[in-house]
């Protein structure tokens, strides 16, 4: 009787008549995890006000292998996120994790390219590239070595002596996209770093930059990118995140399931684009008061101040006399319209929320739609659609009734502005304080509810107002 093979012992090879190795395929390589946020809040605090709070409850993960892209609106907090995982900004609260590890202060492994160039202008391309390496201490001649290598990977060979006047805007973002590389960094975090160039610039760096990513030739591990355009986030993104304003919160996560290159032309593509305008102008449901705790009293809301962008009338105006027109007829998709006014994530949503304040339209799904007021507005005379907004701005904006009901009781009937932006900073940092108040004014003047008096910084008004 012939005697079985014993079993081979760890480490020695197999017997010949072992059977051959599984044709399964074997699963991925486990990704490593770079960042983890648990729990943060970012406030300012306000003296005796309450505090300012511009993150709230932001919790995500980031690994190896991956493009990110924080997506949402100004003033979501976005950017302050950013420096929040680079150690430029401490949370006010929970927790930021740099591969297991507490993040205390700035990331060696981590680099950051701006929206403005930011580069020294006394410095050559070469010289604004190596400053990172020289702070690290690395030799004059290794910084040169790889100081060329990243100006030749990021397309800028022959412009090494060069200055950044010298320079065109996508040629100088280069630079700094080169900068940040150079030190070859596992994580390289970018705050809008196409929204300063022209389109066709942005398109064109924009395409490289995912080009040497899908290559592997980027020495980097991972991207996070903060951007407005919801077009860019899906042409370069593997994950978006989707925040909603004060506090900024991640409200929704869309997983991208396509390879680089991307059409946008595709169907599939156009329809996550789709689903994200829906996401972004899906309201919130309605609590009714049988939903709530039984321990839980209500209480009487607070007028609630809402920052406005600078937007003009007119630009209102415009937009709604375009959604009534043929071929619109009241209503029209989002991402379309976005296409042919030629308008970014940031110019238009702010449209859309500020007509939605006022009760002239509604947005919905990803759709906006004029409502009957609207409508009424558009075929209004001028003197009519003056009054119509009298009426929008005093029923729907709680400072414009606060700013009217404190000049008609002022015997002289003025009031300094200062005291508006500083209930306005109540809810807001000084910055979108002011520039609400100078959007309200525009306005208040266009309805002449008030007027405003710029050398002496008060609010006003005039014998036919009062």
């Amino acid at each position: 009787m012939t005697t079985p093979p014993s079993s081979p012992t760890a480490g020695s090879a197999a017997p010949p008549s072992a059977a051959p190795p599984s044709t399964a395929a074997s699963p991925a390589p486990a990704r490593e995890e770079l960042v983890r946020i648990t729990d943060c809040r970012q406030a300012y605090h306000k003296g005796a006000a309450a505090d300012l709070v511009v993150l709230d409850d932001v919790n995500l993960t980031l690994r190896s292998g991956e493009i990110v892209g924080l997506l949402g609106r100004s003033g979501s907090g976005k950017s302050t996120l950013l420096r929040i995982i680079a150690g430029l900004l401490p949370p006010s609260a929970g927790q930021v994790l740099w591969k297991g590890r507490p993040v205390v202060g700035p990331v060696p492994g981590i680099a950051m390219v701006f929206q403005s160039f930011a580069l020294f202008p006394w410095l050559t391309v070469q010289k604004n590239v190596e400053l990172g390496l020289e702070a690290k201490g690395v030799p004059p001649a290794e910084r040169d070595r790889l100081g060329e290598a990243a100006i030749d990977l990021i397309g800028l060979s022959g412009y090494e002596n060069a200055y950044p006047k010298e320079l065109s805007g996508g040629m100088r973002q280069r630079v700094g996209l080169a900068r940040a590389l150079v030190v070859q960094p596992d994580l390289l975090l970018m705050d809008e770093p196409f929204s300063a160039l022209d389109v066709l610039t942005a398109e064109n760096l924009r395409t490289d930059l995912i080009e040497l990513w899908a290559e592997g030739k980027l020495p980097v591990k991972s991207l996070m990118l903060v951007t407005h355009s919801i077009e860019e986030a899906v042409l370069m993104c593997d994950r978006i995140l989707v925040f909603s304003s004060n506090p900024g919160r991640v409200a929704h996560e869309v997983s991208i399931p396509f390879a680089h290159p991307r059409n946008r032309e595709d169907p599939a593509f156009r329809q996550v684009v789709d689903r994200i305008y829906a996401l972004m102008t899906r309201r919130a449901p309605i609590v009714s008061e049988v939903e709530l705790r039984a321990s839980e009293e209500p209480q009487p809301a607070a007028p609630v101040q809402v920052a406005l962008p600078s937007l003009p009338m007119n630009a209102m105006v415009g937009m709604m006399e375009t959604l009534a027109a043929d071929p619109l007829n009241g209503r029209a998709d989002l991402p379309l319209l976005a296409s042919r006014l030629q308008l970014e994530l940031d110019d238009l949503f702010p449209l859309g929320e500020s007509l939605q304040l006022l009760e002239f339209a509604e947005l919905e799904d990803g759709d906006i739609l004029l409502t009957s007021e609207g409508a009424r507005f558009v075929q209004s005379t001028h003197d009519e659609r003056r009054q119509i907004l009298w009426h929008s701005l005093l029923h729907n904006v709680p400072m414009v009734r606060t700013i009217r009901a404190v000049l008609d009781e002022r015997p002289n009937h003025r009031a300094s502005a200062e005291r508006f932006r500083g209930e306005l900073e109540d809810s807001m940092s000084p910055d979108y304080a002011k520039q609400t108040l100078q959007t309200l004014i525009g306005w208040g003047r266009y309805a002449e509810l008030f007027d405003y008096d710029e050398e002496a910084d008060q609010l006003f008004l005039d014998d036919e107002i009062a």
